[in-house]
């Protein structure tokens, strides 16, 4: 009298088959390995740039503000930005908007800088006092710029570390000076170390003051005047963030008599981060989705595999079913084995690619990472991958007719 067999039972003689026949499982489960790797490890590629960009954008300052010339349709055409953000509108938002701590109006421009005998061509920033505040930035040593060295349009400049290291490896620059363009600059402080903002090295840029900028550098236009490149306002605390930009907004189409469509663009802290948010969650999406049709393929994989060993192994089935097996005990045994197969796959693959996360957040500025969430998933869609696929071969053998399999005896 025919029995069915116990769960206990299926799982020994599916583990002895795989494991009597190593290359093939280790070759069938090679398809969600890597599967699985390439999920983990693009999903952590993905992380890790958002993690980079929101730590990036945090170096831009708390409660700031960026207002910029020009507006989304002139950045969208490549239209060069108009010259009509100028230094009176940085004293307006000062003096006119209650929510504004403190404004830091600034001109930036390349330049090739020369010391001694080398030279390098770096963003050459034209600031105010009140730059260090508002842009979050912390001295070194010396002193940063004053009233006093705006006012008398002094030749001073503010360095960043990685600039005082290109020039003077025995950081003692403190007093030395560089040239400018046409003009030397005495070195009267070093920043402590910034990082980078959208791939551009806050550490290798130069600080003069505003009016020395405008004096040597860029000049003045004649119909705008002191025409500025942004200006960064800090908000008084970060609930005034949305408050000071709408009077901001407010008071420069006034000033600028705009009637339709503005000719600057207020940005804020949080609106750069959400673009900077979706874009890198897209990208993450895409890179999973990427892994995830490497996982698609092992799990055909799987069952191309299985196929083959239904065909392989059609005697074994006939005398089983010849002896009192039931259609139900062929198919759990089989579909056990695609089980195990995926599921040991799927461990090994995750193995490998908590790894490559690893050694991506040592070797790149990427802080790669995978949350535990996301690593039990794709294990979970590993295993469910390989039990899926294994229906078919699994059916296939359970319906074989026990006559028929026993005549290839």
């Amino acid at each position: 009298m025919s029995r069915n067999i116990s769960l206990k039972e299926a799982l020994g003689m599916a583990t002895k088959t795989l494991v009597s026949n190593k290359l093939r499982s280790s070759l069938t489960m090679l398809g969600i390995i890597i599967g699985n790797a390439s999920v983990i490890t693009l999903v952590g590629l993905g992380r890790g740039a958002q993690t980079l960009a929101k730590n990036q954008l945090s170096n831009l300052g708390a409660n700031v503000l960026f207002i910029v010339p020009g507006n989304n349709d002139t950045r969208r055409r490549g239209i060069s930005f108009p010259k009509n953000l100028v230094l009176d509108d940085a004293l307006a938002i000062s003096n006119q908007v209650p929510t504004v701590k403190k404004v830091a109006p600034q001109i930036s421009a390349n330049e090739i800088v020369q010391s001694n005998s080398k030279s390098l061509n770096i963003s050459i920033a034209g600031v105010t006092p009140e730059f260090l505040d508002v842009r979050s930035f912390e001295i070194d040593k010396g002193r940063f710029l004053s009233k006093n060295d705006l006012n008398s349009a002094r030749s001073y400049v503010v360095i960043g570390p990685d600039l005082n290291d290109e020039f003077f490896k025995d950081n003692s620059s403190l007093g030395k000076k560089i040239r400018i363009k046409d003009h030397n600059y005495e070195i009267i402080g070093i920043l402590k170390p910034k990082g980078a903002v959208f791939g551009s090295n806050q550490d290798k840029n130069a600080y003069i003051p505003l009016t020395t900028m405008v004096n040597r550098i860029t000049g003045k236009d004649p119909t705008y005047g002191v025409s500025l490149s942004f200006i960064s306002v800090e908000a008084i605390n970060k609930s005034a963030t949305s408050a000071a930009k709408f009077q901001i907004t407010n008071l420069l189409r006034q000033r600028h008599k705009i009637i339709r469509d503005d000719d600057f663009a207020v940005r804020s802290q949080e609106d750069a981060l959400n673009i900077v948010t979706n874009i890198t969650s897209g990208l993450t999406f895409l890179l999973a989705g990427i892994g995830a049709v490497s996982l698609v393929v092992g799990g055909i994989g799987i069952m191309n595999i299985m196929l083959v060993s239904v065909s392989e192994r059609t005697e074994e089935i006939g005398l089983r079913k010849a002896i009192g097996a039931k259609q139900s005990d062929i198919l759990v045994q089989f579909l056990i084995e695609a089980l195990i197969l995926s599921t040991i796959g799927g461990l090994i693959g995750t193995t490998t690619g908590l790894s490559g996360v690893f050694l991506l957040s040592l070797i790149t500025p990427l802080p790669a990472s995978v949350g535990i969430t996301t690593t039990f998933s794709t294990m979970i869609i590993s295993g469910s991958i390989g039990l899926i696929f294994g229906v078919l071969p699994a059916k296939r053998a359970s319906k074989l007719d026990p006559i028929i399999a026993l005549r290839s005896l």
